[in-house]
């Protein structure tokens, strides 16, 4: 796939709901001026208690809608996708760069950790993958990664349950097995999990480095487009155009909810 792109070319986030927003909340904060396609697909929204064959699938699927916008590159803003389908997105993008959050994060942890123990959480498959613990130990094998999913941890965020008391009670049954393993950093390796931040943070804990891969793609995206001269030099700030397979009144709150924002501009696409 050869389309023409230029700096005005925008930038094309996806996610299996609402999680991807974490990482256009800090790809704005860095790049401003960039134009930003955001796909969630909240109608197969969660993608990690899923079989690979239809992650990889979707993660087909979802490239397909963004590849019609001619994105300069794509963010996969998803970890089980970047855990299990990123070689799908690669060829579906050609010669477009494809940044993954998932090596972002593990890059970032490896030069975070102190003690060389890193704790990841993250969806049944992501874990079950064992991308993550590769991914860290490719960059330093004397690192031990304990891996722990939690699967309740979308549908809570999807809801917007950010501070809520089932949320706490979760990540405590969660997040005590993980304390107890002596981390000086934990992985946010899913999207959604920075948005229930708050009560991960005072679960796990004072004194662990907690990683969100969102700030790590964000730097990574900040990078490649001043390598390949492709920042876009406009300086008037855009709203991203946001783009949902199912329930977009839902989307629309959650979104003003996590971004702070006003009413955004969504759009309901079929799969």
């Amino acid at each position: 796939m050869n389309h023409k792109v230029t700096s005005e070319s925008p930038i094309g986030i996806f996610d299996s709901g609402i999680g991807g927003l974490t990482v256009v909340k800090a790809i704005q904060a860095a790049l401003p001026s960039e134009r930003i396609i955001y796909f969630g697909d909240t109608a197969r929204v969660p993608y990690g208690p899923k079989s690979q064959i239809t992650i990889r699938k979707y993660a087909s699927d979802d490239i397909a809608i963004l590849m019609r916008y001619q994105p300069k590159m794509i963010i996969v803003a998803c970890n089980t996708v970047s855990a299990l389908a990123l070689d799908v997105v690669e060829k579906a993008c050609g010669n477009i760069p494809v940044i993954g959050v998932l090596k972002a994060g593990a890059e970032l942890a490896v030069q975070a950790t102190k003690n060389n123990r890193i704790g990841v959480i993250g969806t049944q498959a992501t874990v079950c993958s064992n991308a993550y613990a590769c991914a860290i130990n490719q960059l330093n094998p004397e690192i031990q990664v304990v891996s722990k999913a939690c699967p309740l941890f979308v549908p809570l965020a999807e809801e917007g349950f950010i501070d809520h008391a089932a949320t706490k009670l979760i990540a405590r049954e969660y997040l005590s097995e993980i304390r107890d393993q002596g981390i000086d950093t934990l992985v946010l390796g899913c999207t959604h999990y920075p948005i229930l931040r708050k009560v991960i943070e005072e679960t796990i804990g004072h004194g662990i480095r907690i990683i969100d891969s969102a700030e790590a793609v964000a730097f990574r995206t900040k990078k490649l487009l001043t390598e390949s001269e492709l920042l876009n030099s406009n300086l008037k700030s855009c709203i991203p155009h946001l783009l949902v397979s199912d329930l977009p009144q839902k989307f629309s709150l959650l979104y003003q909810l996590f971004m702070s924002s006003e009413l955004p501009d969504v759009e309901l696409v079929e799969v």
